[in-house]
């Protein structure tokens, strides 16, 4: 007798807001795609599948939209949902510490436990990164199975027609079993018309084993992509395709549990470190993304690609770390917060402390794909408000030196660390002398927060097109194949940047050529840092200072010709373009920190941000020129193509003159009332 010819449906789906994301667009996503889905699915109860939230989303929906969060568990409880565990804020695993990402999964099962009332076998591997090394701490966190690509197996030399259920892989004597997710139904669903979609999940059945068809991947496809919403919920897409899979006799719905419980391993194996296939290109520098979307290209042009693409690989996950300086040094900044949390005594330690710990190890603010991520203030600045805020704990229990020189990041440059209780200014000794970072403890804010304009691979896109791609076929456009603009680009606003943008980078201006200044230290040591830059005929001291609240940079210049010297000031300011920024001179509004300042003989400026909850104050001693203009960077999104304010950027201006230019800027609590 011939067996009936079936496959096992195991559909899964992961939801995640950024940590630090704006509460309203969190609550958009849920209007528009949590709620909508889950409400659906609750009315199906044979559609058995997994889920998976990030912890802290999982916090915010449950305190928020409780009796809606309350179908969910019901769900579980029935056995018709399987929640998924992984990192707690969701952090890529693999770069963080072993201890860390015990922590982070062990915190997310504890809370998965006590809200659902069952412990998750299963792990959702953020951006399905995938290092070997991660497997003893899933496997120590009691996680027995996660799911990655079928790229990540093809890397490895399986072929497609190979990956059905699971395999087995082990490092360092611990076992995990992976689940290979389906490219083709990752690019199918929900785009494609959900009849095609169950006549090709039909057509994987087979009689001599139970087949599986592996789909996992993000929610937000289900509502909140463009265009996504109307045709999901709207046009019914999701109810066509829960009515077409629970009609045919040739597909099942599995949870990844039951599934795995029945089911026998197909074998070993050992995957490469890598990723998914766009962010494989993702993570490549410009001229080498260029070089592989070309080779993409021919080898789909000669129809090669899908028998070549897994020897056609882009870069790890890890080259953000070498793509983007301002993402390494968070990363670094975090890794060395890290150690000295786990080095402290157990009687010193607090919970706050690792829940800040936590939050700067979110992936979402350290890469940039085709979702805005490190190029997004806000999510930076949550980041960087945790490390500050840790920082400030650890300073309190543990004292550091007022005075420190190192190289955090590990880029052969050293910097030095200058700190009290109110502030912490820190230099890298790179000949510019200016800061890289200037944190303000009782604001939680580090206004050297800033994103450099670089190239990026997708400015070809920009230049090759400035209209939307028209779809094609049935279904809708997945976000991977619109082109589209949110802003008017234009090519200066492409031009990447000759060197990071810092506070006090000094440039000089000698007839009508402006140039930088080269700085050698002299002295460092807990009462400030002294530079000397030459020049020809003389020189420019400089000396950096914190005393309490205030940031002191001053300027002796002795022997130089008739000229003029300038500063630039990159600041983050929470605001940015928005309407609760503003610049404020003598009790009197000028104007919002995306307009244009310009201020002859001035020497006074407050800069004011509801966002932030305070303000700066910067003085001079002596008159100065002073141009304020938003500092912009181009980046791409779901929705389209969009220039992003990275900072107010400051450039103040004066003649040399025999006295010594001093430049005060004061950070303090609270607006200021005009």
């Amino acid at each position: 007798m011939t067996a009936h010819k079936t496959v096992s449906l195991l559909f899964g789906v992961h939801a995640h807001q950024p940590v630090g994301n704006f509460p309203e667009v969190v609550d958009d996503a849920y209007q528009r795609c949590y709620k909508p889905f889950l409400k659906i699915l609750h009315r199906y109860p044979e559609f058995r599948f997994a889920v998976h939230f990030s912890g802290w989303l999982l916090d915010y929906l449950f305190d928020k939209y409780p009796q809606d969060m309350a179908l969910l568990t019901e769900m579980v409880q029935r056995g018709q949902v399987e929640m998924f565990g992984g990192g707690d804020t969701e952090p890529v695993l693999a770069v963080i510490p072993n201890r860390d990402r015990i922590g982070q999964i062990v915190m997310l099962s504890d809370k998965l436990e006590a809200c659902m009332g069952e412990r998750p076998q299963g792990a959702w591997l953020t951006e399905r990164v995938w290092e070997a090394t991660v497997v003893p701490a899933l496997s120590d966190a009691k996680i027995e199975y996660v799911t990655v690509d079928d790229y990540h197996f093809l890397c490895s030399g399986k072929r497609v027609e190979e990956l059905n259920g699971y395999f087995t892989t082990e490092e360092d004597g611990r076992k995990l079993d992976l689940f290979p997710i389906s490219e083709a139904l990752r690019y199918r669903m929900p785009f494609s018309p959900a009849h095609d979609v169950v006549s090709y999940l039909e057509s994987l059945a087979r009689s001599d084993i139970q087949a599986s068809a592996v789909y996992f991947d993000d929610i937000e496809k289900f509502g909140i992509w463009p265009e996504t919403y109307q045709w999901v919920y709207e046009k019914g897409w999701l109810e066509d395709f829960i009515r077409g899979v629970l009609a045919s006799p040739k597909i099942t719905t599995q949870t990844y549990r039951d599934y795995h419980a029945a089911e026998k391993t197909r074998g070993i194996v050992y995957l490469p470190t890598t990723s998914y296939i766009e962010m494989n290109e993702w993570t490549l520098p410009t001229a080498a993304a260029h070089t592989y979307a070309d080779l993409v290209k021919t080898e789909k042009a000669g129809g090669h690609y899908e028998g070549r693409k897994a020897f056609l690989r882009g870069g790890i996950w890890k080259n953000f770390f070498t793509r983007y300086p301002e993402s390494n040094w968070m990363h670094k900044r975090m890794l060395g917060l890290s150690e000295r949390l786990h080095n402290l005594p157990e009687k010193k330690h607090m919970p706050a402390m690792l829940d800040q710990l936590y939050i700067a190890q979110a992936n979402d603010a350290y890469w940039h794909g085709l979702f805005g991520g490190l190029y997004l203030p806000h999510l930076r600045r949550s980041v960087y408000g945790a490390i500050v805020k840790l920082e400030a704990m650890l300073d309190h229990v543990s004292p550091r030196e007022k005075f420190t020189c190192m190289d955090a990041d590990s880029d052969g440059v050293d910097e030095i660390f200058l700190h009290n209780k109110s502030l912490q200014a820190v230099v890298k000794l790179d000949g510019s002398a200016s800061l890289c970072e200037l944190d303000a403890y009782p604001l939680a804010h580090n206004f050297g927060d800033t994103l450099s304009r670089q190239s990026e691979h997708y400015f070809r896109k920009i230049e090759s097109s400035h209209a939307s791609r028209q779809h094609e076929g049935s279904g809708i456009a997945s976000a991977h194949d619109r082109v589209a603009f949110k802003h008017e680009i234009s090519a200066l606003d492409m031009v990447a940047a000759e060197h990071a943008q810092t506070l006090f980078r000094d440039f000089i201006l000698l007839e009508g050529k402006t140039t930088g200044l080269v700085y050698e230290l002299v002295e460092a040591d807990a009462e400030g840092i002294l530079f000397r830059a030459e020049l020809d005929g003389g020189g420019v001291l400089k000396r950096i200072a914190l005393k309490a609240n205030r940031l002191v940079v001053s300027y002796s210049l002795s022997g130089v010709s008739p000229g003029n010297m300038l500063t630039r000031i990159a600041l983050a300011m929470p605001s940015c373009d928005g309407f609760a920024g503003r610049y404020i001179q003598a009790g009197k509004i000028l104007g919002g920190f995306g307009s244009v300042l310009e201020l002859d003989d001035g020497n006074g400026l407050i800069l004011d941000d509801s966002v932030l909850g305070g303000h700066l104050a910067l003085d001079t001693n002596h008159l100065v020129q002073l141009h304020g203009a938003p500092y912009f960077t181009v980046s791409q999104s779901e929705a389209g193509f969009e220039k992003i304010m990275q900072a107010v950027m400051l450039t103040l201006q004066w003649p040399f003159q025999k006295g010594e230019m001093e430049i005060t800027m004061a950070v303090d609590q609270g607006n200021v009332v005009v």
